[in-house]
Protein backbone atom coordinates (compact mmCIF):
# COMPACT_ATOMS: atom_id res chain seq x y z
CA UNK A 1 0.00 0.00 0.00
CA UNK A 2 1.20 3.54 -0.12
CA UNK A 3 2.30 3.47 3.33
CA UNK A 4 4.95 1.22 2.47
CA UNK A 5 6.22 2.98 -0.28
CA UNK A 6 6.34 6.08 1.79
CA UNK A 7 8.16 5.10 4.00
CA UNK A 8 11.25 4.41 2.47
CA UNK A 9 13.57 6.96 3.53
CA UNK A 10 13.15 8.66 7.08
CA UNK A 11 9.60 9.83 6.52
CA UNK A 12 8.76 13.53 7.17
CA UNK A 13 5.64 13.01 9.22
CA UNK A 14 4.70 10.29 11.65
CA UNK A 15 1.52 10.03 11.66
CA UNK A 16 -0.17 8.30 15.13
CA UNK A 17 -3.86 7.61 15.66
CA UNK A 18 -4.75 6.22 18.99
CA UNK A 19 -7.55 3.74 18.89
CA UNK A 20 -9.80 2.29 21.69
CA UNK A 21 -12.89 0.32 20.41
CA UNK A 22 -12.81 1.82 17.35
CA UNK A 23 -13.98 -1.15 15.22
CA UNK A 24 -16.47 0.87 13.71
CA UNK A 25 -14.38 3.74 11.52
CA UNK A 26 -10.89 2.62 11.88
CA UNK A 27 -10.83 1.02 8.52
CA UNK A 28 -11.86 4.44 6.44
CA UNK A 29 -9.83 6.38 8.78
CA UNK A 30 -6.44 3.82 7.53
CA UNK A 31 -7.65 3.71 4.05
CA UNK A 32 -8.05 7.62 4.16
CA UNK A 33 -4.41 8.24 5.51
CA UNK A 34 -1.68 5.26 3.26
CA UNK A 35 -3.65 6.91 0.18
CA UNK A 36 -2.21 10.26 1.03
CA UNK A 37 0.65 11.12 -1.74
CA UNK A 38 2.98 13.74 -1.90
CA UNK A 39 5.13 13.50 1.54
CA UNK A 40 7.19 10.66 3.14
CA UNK A 41 5.21 9.53 5.71
CA UNK A 42 4.56 6.95 8.25
CA UNK A 43 1.02 5.94 9.97
CA UNK A 44 1.23 4.25 13.81
CA UNK A 45 -1.66 3.31 15.41
CA UNK A 46 -1.81 2.37 19.21
CA UNK A 47 -3.97 -0.04 20.41
CA UNK A 48 -5.04 1.61 23.70
CA UNK A 49 -6.16 -1.97 25.15
CA UNK A 50 -9.41 -2.25 22.71
CA UNK A 51 -11.35 -5.68 23.50
CA UNK A 52 -12.91 -5.04 19.89
CA UNK A 53 -11.55 -5.62 16.88
CA UNK A 54 -9.91 -2.34 16.45
CA UNK A 55 -6.16 -4.45 16.31
CA UNK A 56 -7.45 -6.85 14.02
CA UNK A 57 -8.55 -4.58 11.57
CA UNK A 58 -4.96 -2.06 11.68
CA UNK A 59 -3.02 -5.23 11.31
CA UNK A 60 -4.73 -5.91 7.95
CA UNK A 61 -3.16 -2.64 6.34
CA UNK A 62 0.55 -3.74 5.50
CA UNK A 63 3.03 -1.03 6.06
CA UNK A 64 0.73 0.51 9.10
CA UNK A 65 2.63 -0.13 12.35
CA UNK A 66 0.66 -1.27 15.06
CA UNK A 67 1.68 -1.01 18.77
CA UNK A 68 0.00 -1.13 22.34
CA UNK A 69 -0.22 1.65 24.50
CA UNK A 70 1.46 1.23 27.98
CA UNK A 71 0.00 0.52 30.68
CA UNK A 72 -1.85 3.51 31.85
CA UNK A 73 -0.12 5.09 34.88
CA UNK A 74 -1.75 6.63 37.69
CA UNK A 75 -2.73 10.24 37.13
CA UNK A 76 -2.82 9.80 32.93
CA UNK A 77 -6.10 9.86 30.61
CA UNK A 78 -6.28 6.90 28.07
CA UNK A 79 -5.78 9.59 24.84
CA UNK A 80 -2.51 10.99 26.45
CA UNK A 81 -1.10 7.78 27.22
CA UNK A 82 -2.11 6.43 24.26
CA UNK A 83 -0.30 9.28 21.97
CA UNK A 84 2.73 9.33 24.25
CA UNK A 85 3.42 5.77 23.39
CA UNK A 86 3.12 6.70 19.94
CA UNK A 87 5.22 9.61 19.29
CA UNK A 88 7.98 7.28 21.35
CA UNK A 89 7.95 5.49 18.60
CA UNK A 90 7.88 8.20 15.94
CA UNK A 91 10.76 9.00 13.23
CA UNK A 92 9.10 11.77 11.87
CA UNK A 93 10.20 15.54 12.00
CA UNK A 94 6.64 16.49 12.44
CA UNK A 95 3.75 14.41 14.17
CA UNK A 96 0.34 14.20 12.94
CA UNK A 97 -1.99 13.41 15.83
CA UNK A 98 -5.53 12.51 14.48
CA UNK A 99 -8.80 10.75 15.55
CA UNK A 100 -9.72 6.96 14.62
CA UNK A 101 -13.10 8.24 13.33
CA UNK A 102 -11.63 10.46 10.93
CA UNK A 103 -11.60 10.55 6.97
CA UNK A 104 -8.44 12.42 5.33
CA UNK A 105 -9.25 13.87 1.93
CA UNK A 106 -6.46 13.03 -0.89
CA UNK A 107 -3.35 14.88 -0.75
CA UNK A 108 -4.29 16.79 2.64
CA UNK A 109 -1.54 15.20 4.46
CA UNK A 110 0.85 16.87 2.23
CA UNK A 111 -1.48 20.10 1.65
CA UNK A 112 -1.56 20.71 5.50
CA UNK A 113 2.44 20.37 5.78
CA UNK A 114 2.69 23.12 2.77
CA UNK A 115 0.25 25.31 4.78
CA UNK A 116 1.83 25.16 8.30
CA UNK A 117 5.34 26.27 6.65
CA UNK A 118 3.90 28.81 4.49
CA UNK A 119 2.72 30.15 7.46
CA UNK A 120 5.51 29.49 9.82
CA UNK A 121 3.56 27.37 12.15
CA UNK A 122 5.01 25.36 15.00
CA UNK A 123 0.67 23.86 15.11
CA UNK A 124 -1.49 23.44 12.56
CA UNK A 125 -4.78 22.51 13.88
CA UNK A 126 -7.82 21.77 11.36
CA UNK A 127 -11.48 21.83 12.92
CA UNK A 128 -12.99 19.31 10.51
CA UNK A 129 -16.14 18.86 8.57
CA UNK A 130 -18.71 17.50 11.34
CA UNK A 131 -20.45 14.49 10.14
CA UNK A 132 -23.61 14.16 11.84
CA UNK A 133 -26.75 11.49 10.74
CA UNK A 134 -29.30 11.15 13.89
CA UNK A 135 -31.95 13.66 15.23
CA UNK A 136 -29.73 14.42 18.29
CA UNK A 137 -26.30 14.99 16.34
CA UNK A 138 -28.38 17.41 13.90
CA UNK A 139 -30.06 19.22 16.96
CA UNK A 140 -26.84 19.51 19.04
CA UNK A 141 -23.94 20.03 17.39
CA UNK A 142 -24.02 22.87 14.99
CA UNK A 143 -25.07 24.75 18.40
CA UNK A 144 -21.75 23.32 20.04
CA UNK A 145 -19.91 24.42 17.47
CA UNK A 146 -21.37 27.81 17.02
CA UNK A 147 -20.60 28.61 20.27
CA UNK A 148 -16.49 27.36 20.35
CA UNK A 149 -16.28 29.47 17.20
CA UNK A 150 -17.14 32.34 19.14
CA UNK A 151 -14.83 31.55 22.02
CA UNK A 152 -12.47 30.46 20.32
CA UNK A 153 -12.29 32.56 16.97
CA UNK A 154 -9.81 30.81 14.44
CA UNK A 155 -8.19 34.58 13.87
CA UNK A 156 -7.71 35.13 17.29
CA UNK A 157 -6.00 32.09 17.52
CA UNK A 158 -3.74 32.59 14.79
CA UNK A 159 -2.79 35.73 16.14
CA UNK A 160 0.75 35.80 17.21
CA UNK A 161 -0.46 38.61 19.38
CA UNK A 162 -3.94 37.51 20.81
CA UNK A 163 -3.64 35.50 24.41
CA UNK A 164 -6.40 33.29 22.70
CA UNK A 165 -5.03 29.24 22.26
CA UNK A 166 -6.70 26.38 20.94
CA UNK A 167 -6.78 23.30 18.84
CA UNK A 168 -8.83 19.88 17.71
CA UNK A 169 -7.47 16.93 18.93
CA UNK A 170 -8.82 15.38 15.65
CA UNK A 171 -6.14 17.17 13.75
CA UNK A 172 -2.85 18.39 15.22
CA UNK A 173 0.33 19.00 13.05
CA UNK A 174 3.36 19.86 14.62
CA UNK A 175 6.72 19.93 14.56
CA UNK A 176 8.87 17.50 16.78
CA UNK A 177 10.98 20.42 18.13
CA UNK A 178 8.06 22.23 19.46
CA UNK A 179 6.41 19.26 20.77
CA UNK A 180 9.38 18.17 22.87
CA UNK A 181 10.42 21.73 23.78
CA UNK A 182 6.93 22.08 25.55
CA UNK A 183 6.98 18.38 27.29
CA UNK A 184 4.35 16.89 24.54
CA UNK A 185 1.30 15.25 25.74
CA UNK A 186 3.81 13.78 28.68
CA UNK A 187 3.47 17.48 30.44
CA UNK A 188 -0.38 16.82 29.99
CA UNK A 189 -0.53 13.99 31.30
CA UNK A 190 -3.67 14.32 33.50
CA UNK A 191 -5.71 17.06 31.30
CA UNK A 192 -8.87 16.17 29.90
CA UNK A 193 -8.58 18.68 27.62
CA UNK A 194 -5.33 17.78 25.94
CA UNK A 195 -5.96 19.76 22.95
CA UNK A 196 -6.92 23.04 23.96
CA UNK A 197 -3.71 22.49 26.14
CA UNK A 198 -1.43 22.01 24.07
CA UNK A 199 -2.12 25.02 22.02
CA UNK A 200 -1.62 27.25 24.67
CA UNK A 201 1.77 25.65 25.71
CA UNK A 202 2.55 26.13 22.12
CA UNK A 203 1.61 29.46 21.72
CA UNK A 204 2.98 30.70 25.10
CA UNK A 205 6.46 29.06 24.27
CA UNK A 206 6.06 32.11 21.43
CA UNK A 207 5.88 29.91 18.77
CA UNK A 208 3.05 30.45 16.04
CA UNK A 209 -0.19 27.92 15.92
CA UNK A 210 -2.82 28.18 13.00
CA UNK A 211 -6.24 27.02 13.99
CA UNK A 212 -8.99 27.16 10.88
CA UNK A 213 -12.30 24.82 9.77
CA UNK A 214 -10.14 22.09 7.65
CA UNK A 215 -13.48 20.87 5.87
CA UNK A 216 -11.38 20.19 2.70
CA UNK A 217 -8.38 18.44 4.53
CA UNK A 218 -10.57 16.03 7.05
CA UNK A 219 -14.25 14.84 7.94
CA UNK A 220 -14.97 13.06 11.34
CA UNK A 221 -18.39 11.96 12.71
CA UNK A 222 -17.36 12.09 16.37
CA UNK A 223 -20.75 10.11 17.94
CA UNK A 224 -22.49 7.36 16.46
CA UNK A 225 -25.23 6.97 19.34
CA UNK A 226 -26.49 9.40 22.07
CA UNK A 227 -24.68 7.72 24.84
CA UNK A 228 -21.70 8.78 22.64
CA UNK A 229 -22.83 12.05 22.20
CA UNK A 230 -23.63 12.68 26.01
CA UNK A 231 -21.10 11.14 27.09
CA UNK A 232 -18.21 12.60 25.21
CA UNK A 233 -19.72 16.59 25.50
CA UNK A 234 -20.10 15.48 29.07
CA UNK A 235 -16.16 15.21 29.44
CA UNK A 236 -15.58 18.43 27.89
CA UNK A 237 -17.81 21.06 27.69
CA UNK A 238 -17.55 21.99 31.61
CA UNK A 239 -14.00 23.10 30.56
CA UNK A 240 -14.32 24.43 26.99
CA UNK A 241 -16.49 27.65 28.56
CA UNK A 242 -15.45 29.28 31.76
CA UNK A 243 -19.07 29.81 33.21
CA UNK A 244 -21.06 26.84 31.73
CA UNK A 245 -24.24 27.87 34.17
CA UNK A 246 -24.30 30.65 32.84
CA UNK A 247 -24.19 29.85 29.38
CA UNK A 248 -26.67 27.16 29.79
CA UNK A 249 -29.34 29.66 31.52
CA UNK A 250 -28.79 32.31 28.65
CA UNK A 251 -29.34 29.34 25.82
CA UNK A 252 -32.48 28.68 27.77
CA UNK A 253 -33.72 32.18 27.87
CA UNK A 254 -32.73 32.32 23.87
CA UNK A 255 -35.16 29.12 23.19
CA UNK A 256 -37.96 30.81 25.12
CA UNK A 257 -37.70 33.85 23.21
CA UNK A 258 -37.47 31.62 19.74
CA UNK A 259 -40.48 29.58 20.77
CA UNK A 260 -42.67 32.70 22.24
CA UNK A 261 -41.55 34.21 18.66
CA UNK A 262 -42.44 31.34 16.61
CA UNK A 263 -46.31 31.28 18.49
CA UNK A 264 -46.53 35.09 17.50
CA UNK A 265 -45.37 34.10 14.40
CA UNK A 266 -48.19 32.07 13.68
CA UNK A 267 -51.15 34.40 14.70
CA UNK A 268 -49.35 37.12 12.72
CA UNK A 269 -49.44 35.25 9.70
CA UNK A 270 -53.20 33.84 10.50
CA UNK A 271 -54.11 37.17 11.04
CA UNK A 272 -52.11 38.22 7.86
CA UNK A 273 -50.24 41.24 9.27
CA UNK A 274 -46.94 41.77 7.75
CA UNK A 275 -45.74 43.79 10.22
CA UNK A 276 -45.26 42.09 13.31
CA UNK A 277 -44.81 38.91 11.06
CA UNK A 278 -41.39 40.78 10.32
CA UNK A 279 -40.74 41.45 13.60
CA UNK A 280 -41.39 38.20 15.13
CA UNK A 281 -39.15 36.30 12.53
CA UNK A 282 -35.76 38.27 14.38
CA UNK A 283 -34.98 36.30 17.11
CA UNK A 284 -34.90 33.27 15.14
CA UNK A 285 -33.17 34.37 12.32
CA UNK A 286 -30.55 35.83 14.67
CA UNK A 287 -29.96 32.53 16.24
CA UNK A 288 -29.99 30.51 12.70
CA UNK A 289 -27.47 33.21 11.56
CA UNK A 290 -24.71 32.42 14.47
CA UNK A 291 -25.48 28.71 14.32
CA UNK A 292 -24.90 28.51 10.47
CA UNK A 293 -21.38 29.90 10.21
CA UNK A 294 -20.37 26.46 12.08
CA UNK A 295 -20.44 25.22 8.70
CA UNK A 296 -23.32 22.34 9.00
CA UNK A 297 -26.10 21.66 6.31
CA UNK A 298 -29.08 23.97 6.40
CA UNK A 299 -31.60 21.35 8.10
CA UNK A 300 -29.00 21.06 10.89
CA UNK A 301 -28.95 24.92 11.14
CA UNK A 302 -32.89 24.41 11.71
CA UNK A 303 -32.83 21.90 14.09
CA UNK A 304 -30.15 23.24 15.94
CA UNK A 305 -32.79 26.22 16.81
CA UNK A 306 -34.63 23.60 18.93
CA UNK A 307 -31.19 22.24 20.43
CA UNK A 308 -30.59 24.84 22.71
CA UNK A 309 -32.19 23.32 25.68
CA UNK A 310 -30.44 19.53 25.08
CA UNK A 311 -26.94 21.92 24.91
CA UNK A 312 -27.98 23.58 27.95
CA UNK A 313 -28.75 20.04 29.82
CA UNK A 314 -25.54 18.86 28.38
CA UNK A 315 -23.51 21.81 30.35
CA UNK A 316 -25.00 21.53 33.58
CA UNK A 317 -24.18 17.81 32.98
CA UNK A 318 -20.61 18.31 32.17
CA UNK A 319 -20.44 20.98 34.72
CA UNK A 320 -22.29 18.46 37.55
CA UNK A 321 -19.73 15.43 36.59
CA UNK A 322 -16.52 17.51 37.01
CA UNK A 323 -17.51 19.38 40.10
CA UNK A 324 -18.47 15.72 42.20
CA UNK A 325 -15.73 14.30 40.83
CA UNK A 326 -16.55 11.68 38.65
CA UNK A 327 -16.19 11.88 34.36
CA UNK A 328 -16.76 8.56 32.01
CA UNK A 329 -15.37 8.10 28.84
CA UNK A 330 -14.54 4.88 27.00
CA UNK A 331 -15.08 2.87 29.94
CA UNK A 332 -12.77 4.44 32.00
CA UNK A 333 -13.88 6.94 35.45
CA UNK A 334 -11.83 10.31 35.53
CA UNK A 335 -11.80 12.08 39.10
CA UNK A 336 -10.37 15.70 37.82
CA UNK A 337 -9.78 18.22 40.39
CA UNK A 338 -12.14 20.97 41.48
CA UNK A 339 -13.25 23.24 38.57
CA UNK A 340 -11.64 26.53 39.25
CA UNK A 341 -13.33 29.86 38.09
CA UNK A 342 -12.08 31.16 34.80
CA UNK A 343 -10.31 34.23 34.88
CA UNK A 344 -9.75 36.51 31.68
CA UNK A 345 -7.20 35.82 29.57
CA UNK A 346 -3.99 37.57 29.11
CA UNK A 347 -0.39 37.04 27.67
CA UNK A 348 0.94 35.96 31.25
CA UNK A 349 -1.98 33.70 32.13
CA UNK A 350 -1.00 31.85 28.71
CA UNK A 351 2.52 31.59 29.54
CA UNK A 352 1.99 30.46 33.18
CA UNK A 353 -0.60 27.66 32.00
CA UNK A 354 2.26 26.14 29.41
CA UNK A 355 5.24 26.61 31.86
CA UNK A 356 3.42 23.83 34.50
CA UNK A 357 0.00 22.79 32.32
CA UNK A 358 -0.80 19.80 34.49
CA UNK A 359 -0.69 21.88 37.88
CA UNK A 360 -4.69 21.86 37.83
CA UNK A 361 -4.94 18.06 36.68
CA UNK A 362 -2.28 16.29 39.49
CA UNK A 363 -4.79 15.06 41.45
CA UNK A 364 -6.91 13.21 38.53
CA UNK A 365 -6.76 9.29 38.97
CA UNK A 366 -8.23 6.53 37.03
CA UNK A 367 -10.12 3.40 37.18
CA UNK A 368 -10.00 0.95 34.70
Amino acid sequence: MQATETVAARPTVSVIVPARNEEACLRACLESLVAQTGVAFEVIVVDDHSTDRTREIALSFPGVRVIDAVALPQGWTGKNNAVTSGERMAQGEWLLFTDADTVHLPGSLARSLDEAKRHGAALLSYSPEQVVVSLWEKAVMPVIFAELASRYSPSQVSDPNSAVAAANGQYILITREAYDAVGGHAALSGTLLEDVALARAVKGSGRKILFRYGGDAVRTRMYRSLAQLREGWTKNLALLFPSPALLALWRLLEFAVIVASLALLTLAVAEKNSFYAAVCIIPPAITFMRISRAHFSWDANVLGLFGLPFFSYLLLRSKRAHANGSVAWKGRSYTPPPMKKATPASRSNVSETSANPTTENRELRTEN
